[in-house]
């Protein structure tokens, strides 16, 4: 009974409780790729295997998020990232382009900080934008993947043919991830999450 009184239905229930088995099992399987691409990254370029990054969770809380490092350290503090970006070193391009890098959020869905399937976590200074009814994007875990996700999958390659970067991203994407996570909210199911796993792991997408 108090197990069933933390969540608000049996679908957020099972969507808890396969997160972490799924993450575990995806952990354990994948822990040889993860340890070789530690080791490129190591070697790659100077600086830490793992990037941190304070982002904004569920109801607001901050967590650290982790990644595969892909770019040089101490080379500026722009959140928003173009794929001609010169930060990035050339062992991060193909991480990012082949999504590798975000393999390590899988311990943040362990711990229960993010899911498979949701928003992607903001940073702070774009979390602070949500006004009215967009902030109960908050209400919801963020995801590794989501409906968002699977429309800007080459969101740097369309920043890349932008004059400003940081203002189309502000003006256009931001807003329209924003609708399309109020539209995810409302609805989500279980099966739908599968699908988006599905569609992200062959790199397919709806164009909603």
């Amino acid at each position: 009974m108090l197990i069933l009184q933390k969540f608000s239905s049996i679908g957020n229930l099972v969507k808890y409780v396969f997160d972490r088995v799924a993450a575990f099992t995806a952990l354990v399987l994948l822990s040889p790729l993860l340890f070789v691409v530690a080791v490129l990254v190591r070697f790659a370029s100077p600086g830490p295997v793992l990037f941190r990054q304070q982002r904004v969770g569920r109801h607001g809380k901050l967590f650290t998020l982790v990644k595969f490092r892909t770019m040089r350290i101490n080379d500026g503090t722009n959140t928003v990232t173009a794929r001609n970006d010169p930060r990035i070193t050339p062992l991060g391009a193909f991480l990012r382009r082949s999504k590798i890098d975000e393999l390590p959020e899988l311990w943040n869905v362990l711990i229960g900080e993010m899911s498979f399937v949701g928003p992607r976590p903001d940073v702070p200074g774009y979390a602070d934008r949500l006004e009215g009814d967009s902030r109960q994007i908050l209400l919801m875990r963020p995801g590794i993947t989501g409906p968002a996700s699977l429309k800007y999958y080459n969101e740097e390659e369309i920043l890349a043919g932008q004059p400003d970067p940081s203002a189309y991203n502000d003006r256009v994407i931001f807003p329209d991830k924003v609708r399309i996570n109020l539209h995810y909210m409302d609805n989500q199911s279980f099966a739908g999450d599968i699908r988006i796993i599905l569609q992200t792991l062959f790199r397919k997408h709806d164009g909603q």
